[in-house]
Parts: structure tokens; sequence; C-alpha cells
């Protein structure tokens, strides 16, 4: 079963994952909207994506982190984050894709992730995925391990459960 993993929000990721191994993962694509150029995500892209690394009649899971608003929060970048998280889903809806949702307390405590920095998620990646450190090296790559840990997360409960 492939499993894709989604960080959402623009700033997120997406990474694609088969029997534990990462095969592909991508930055959220995004473009400009409007004249003061704020970013919005590229669904056309985003179907580009999971189209492009999905055969046809191959099982697959999305698993998406599912966030809520967080204190201190402003109300457009709320939003802009609702409309990203919303589009996912309707993404998955149109490919008749099963669409399961993490919460980030789940994840994280099943990496042992809880109450440590930011980027402890990327260090956590490189320590199972070496290979993958190239494609990780930078801060900013922290969605991109994100999105694979959630794919993982998923992966290792279905394990256990069988």
């Amino acid at each position: 079963m492939k499993v894709v993993g989604i960080d959402p929000g623009l700033s997120g990721a997406i990474a694609i994952l088969k029997d534990k191994k990462v095969l592909s993962i991508f930055d959220m694509p995004v473009m400009a909207e409007g004249k003061k150029n704020k970013r919005q995500l590229n669904s056309a892209q985003l179907v580009n994506i999971i189209k492009e690394n999905i055969l046809k009649n191959e099982d697959v899971a999305v698993v998406v982190e599912q966030v809520n608003a967080m204190p201190g929060q402003g109300v457009t970048s709320m939003f802009n984050f609702g409309q990203t998280f919303g589009a996912i889903k309707g993404v998955c809806a149109a490919l008749s894709l099963p669409i399961f949702f993490v919460r980030p307390s789940k994840w994280k405590k099943h990496f042992e992730l809880i109450n440590s920095s930011k980027d402890a998620s990327r260090t956590k990646v490189i320590e199972m995925y070496p290979s993958l450190s190239n494609q990780l090296a930078k801060k900013k790559d922290v969605n991109k391990s994100d999105a694979i840990l959630i794919a993982r997360y998923f992966d290792d409960q279905r394990a256990r459960e069988n």
C-alpha cells in the first residue's frame, strides 16, 4: 500500500511512502494570488503530484495532519490555512482517495517528539532514512520531515493492527 502523508498549509509538504520506504517528497505546491502576491495552494499541481505518483487501482491511503486553530494566530492566516486544508480534502475526494486524519500529538508521541524542538522531526527522519539527508539539509525542510513521519505513523499503526 502507498501512503501519502500531508503536512497541510502553504509551507507544508507531501511525502509518498510504500512499505515504509520514502519514494518521493514535495513541498506543497503554491502560486501567487492577487496584486500583493500572496500565496495560495496550487490545487491543479497537487492533483498532478498525486496522480503522477499513484498507479491506477493501486491501494492508497492519504493521511493528513489534523490541526486546529492556535492561540494568537491571526484570523486571515487561519482562514487561509482552512482554505488549503479544505482544498486538500476536495482533491482527495475528486480523486476518490481514502483520507485519514491524525492529530500532531498522536504521531509526535509515536516518534517521541512531544515537547521537542520543531527541528527534531528532521533529525528523526535523517536518523531513520540517512539517504534523505541531502533532501532534508535545510531547516525549512522540517515540513517534509513532518509529512514523512505522518505517513510512517499511519503505516506503523496499520502494521500493528494486522
